[in-house]
C-alpha cells in the first residue's frame, strides 16, 4: 500500500494516496485501541469517511509510522488511576476524586454500568463526560482503593 502523511503549513495532517490524491485534515482512529494496540486503523477525512484502511501499523514506512502512532497516542487521552482517595457516595451519581498518572482529578461516575472489568484485573470508568480512566490492575491498588472497587467489580 502506498501513500504519505505530511502536514501542511497549518499543522493539519494530510494524507497523499497512491494516485496522489491529498486528504486533507485526515484523522487516524484505531478499532481497538485497548485489545488489539497498532492494528485495525482507519483514517478518515473531516466527514468521517474511511480514506484509507490499515490492518497493522507493522511493515509501513518508518515515518508513516511514527506519524500515526503519535496521532493514535495524541487521540488516547487515557488517565491512569492510581489511588481512589475519597469515599464515594453509594447514591448515583457519585463523585470520586483520584490520583492518576496526570494528577489529582474529581469526577463524576452516572452509575455502576460506567464501571467495567476488562481482563486481568483491569477496570475502566468512564465519567459523565465521557473521559475514561484505566485502572491497569486492580489487585495492585492500596486496600481502601480495592474495597471502594469491590461493589462494582
Amino acid at each position: 500500500m502506498s501513500f504519505r502523511l505530511e502536514r501542511d503549513t497549518f499543522g493539519r495532517l494530510v494524507l497523499i494516496d497512491a494516485a496522489g490524491v491529498r486528504h486533507v485534515d485526515v484523522s487516524p482512529v484505531q478499532a481497538f485501541p485497548l485489545s488489539a494496540p497498532g492494528r485495525h486503523i482507519s483514517i478518515l477525512d473531516t466527514a468521517g469517511h474511511e480514506v484509507l484502511s490499515l490492518d497493522s501499523l507493522a511493515g509501513l514506512d518508518p515515518h508513516v509510522q511514527a506519524v500515526l502512532e503519535a496521532e493514535l497516542a495524541e487521540r488516547m487521552f487515557v488517565p491512569e488511576i492510581l489511588k481512589i482517595v475519597n469515599s464515594p457516595s453509594e447514591m448515583e451519581p457519585s463523585t470520586w476524586t483520584v490520583e492518576t498518572d496526570r494528577g489529582l482529578v474529581t469526577f463524576t461516575v452516572e452509575g455502576e454500568d460506567s464501571i467495567h472489568l476488562r481482563d486481568r484485573g483491569r477496570v475502566s470508568i468512564v465519567d459523565s463526560h465521557g473521559i475514561r480512566y484505566e485502572i491497569p490492575d486492580a489487585r495492585k491498588l492500596d486496600a481502601h482503593s480495592r474495597r471502594i472497587l469491590e461493589p462494582y467489580l
